[in-house]
């Protein structure tokens, strides 16, 4: 009896799984469709209405580039422009898109990072060692449940195995990551500036 009860148990569990399997696999596929759907709107939209929002989000993410690079100049980092292209990628016109991506850079850039870092201090650089730490970046990213973040994180795994950098691979990691917070910072505080400031006027982009 307690071995067809643990079976009934066990099989119950697989159906769970399996159901939760499915139900990701549906909402992965609307929201592809709801993607391409808004994709096709936006090509359809008039010409002056692309101009306008296209001319909006070229100036935000050109003032959040700046403020993201212009201190790491003075704080004398290297490679300060990870911050600006960390800034570049998070500005976006909606604010809520711009926390969401802005979350997919830190975490992958940290994940992707501390993976890349230890890879780097127990085999070294070369390529199994890249490709093993690309590996182990984006399933640490999918166990994390933030599959979102696993190309950022081995982009980042990247940069610390293949990248020539002066330094130790720990002030690399130490200033990617400070890069890309900043980045993170500047552009997430640029757009809701422009938010306030577009509800405020009662401007639509």
């Amino acid at each position: 009896m307690e071995q067809d009860a643990s079976s009934d148990t066990q099989a119950a569990s697989q159906r769970e799984v399996a159901g939760e399997q499915q139900r990701l696999e549906r909402n992965r596929s609307r929201i592809e469709r709801l993607r391409d759907q808004l994709a096709r709107l936006q090509k359809q939209l008039p010409f002056g209405r692309r101009l306008a929002r296209g001319s909006a989000h070229g100036v935000m993410s050109a003032i959040a580039a700046i403020v993201a690079y212009l201190p790491t100049q003075a704080l004398g980092l290297r490679e300060g422009f990870w911050a600006a292209i960390t800034a570049l990628a998070v500005a976006q016109t909606e604010f809520a898109a711009a926390r969401s991506v802005a979350r997919d850079q830190f975490v992958g850039a940290a994940i992707g990072g501390v993976i890349g870092l230890c890879v780097y201090l127990a085999v070294g650089q070369n390529l199994p060692s890249y490709a093993g730490a690309v590996l182990l970046s984006i399933v640490a990213c999918w166990l994390a449940r933030v599959a979102s973040a696993a190309r950022l994180s081995a982009i980042t795994a990247t940069i610390i195995l293949l990248v020539p950098h002066v330094g130790t691979a720990q002030q690399m990691l130490a200033s990617r990551v400070f890069e890309v917070s900043w980045g993170v910072c500047a552009a997430i505080s640029t757009v809701w500036v422009v938010t306030r400031i577009n509800k405020r006027l009662g401007i639509k982009v």
